[in-house]
């Protein structure tokens, strides 16, 4: 029960800081949200302010933004669809940094505190920083397989194992700076592939037609789907051997 518990909070306190990071800059940007809910399911309270529903739903499993004109065109004022290019990259790349940021802010903390040292935690920060950078390089160099990878099973395992509540935070933080960059990777449909169809547009200096960007999102998501699949069987398989 207590696995359950921390799993639950873990995964949804790391997908609410991420979209809290695609709600700031969306209102930084002024594009109008028009939902921000903490949670899922049935709403259990909702209040609307300055053209924004905030709801608080039944399942806490992270949240979701709601942006006008994001999933479809729209002519209203602060439209998603009708912003920048460096606007729509911006909200879309905020969520992904604030998993990283705030993954190695922990991370630094923990270790300066544990060693007694800010030099050794920042130096420790940024050798994560070079070594999660170089796992991206070898990921496309095809140094890393699919079978190094770790999904949602592999990952509950992980958190099953913390027995304090550092070793828990500890934990927190790697996973956020994971989500991040994982988030951030080139591939449709993750933020990351967004952002490429983004730039792709600023080159062709015309957006891309709705049909071709939804054949990517629809090619992109089914071969997410199958990596999905197939890393949370090797996750299986590891945890049965």
């Amino acid at each position: 029960m207590l696995t359950a518990i921390k799993i639950i909070f873990l995964l949804g306190f790391l997908i609410l800081i991420h979209e809290s990071g695609h709600y700031f800059v969306a209102k930084l940007c002024k594009v109008r949200v028009n939902e921000f809910s903490i949670g899922f399911g049935p709403k259990l309270l909702s209040k609307k302010k300055n053209n924004t529903t905030y709801e608080v739903r039944l399942i806490p499993l992270g949240g979701f933004v709601n942006l006008e004109g994001e999933e479809e065109l729209s002519d209203k004022e602060g439209s998603f669809c009708n912003a920048s290019i460096p606007k729509k990259i911006a909200i879309v790349a905020a969520g992904g940094l604030v998993n990283i940021i705030f993954g190695l802010i922990v991370y630094f903390i923990i270790l300066s505190v544990k060693y007694n040292s800010i030099g050794f935690g920042i130096e420790s920060t940024l050798e994560l920083l070079k070594e999660s950078f170089l796992g991206i390089i070898q990921l496309f160099t095809g140094k890393i397989s699919i079978n190094d990878m770790t999904g949602p099973v592999g990952i509950s395992s992980i958190v099953s194992q913390s027995s304090s509540l550092i070793e828990f935070i500890y934990l927190l933080g790697l996973i956020s700076i994971s989500l991040g960059i994982t988030n951030l990777l080139p591939f449709v449909p993750l933020d990351g592939g967004k952002i490429v169809i983004y730039l792709i547009e600023a080159i062709r200096k015309k957006p891309m037609k709705q049909e071709t960007e939804a054949k990517i999102q629809t090619i992109g998501f089914a071969l997410l789907m199958t990596l999905s699949i197939i890393v949370t069987f090797n996750d299986i398989f590891k945890l049965v051997r």
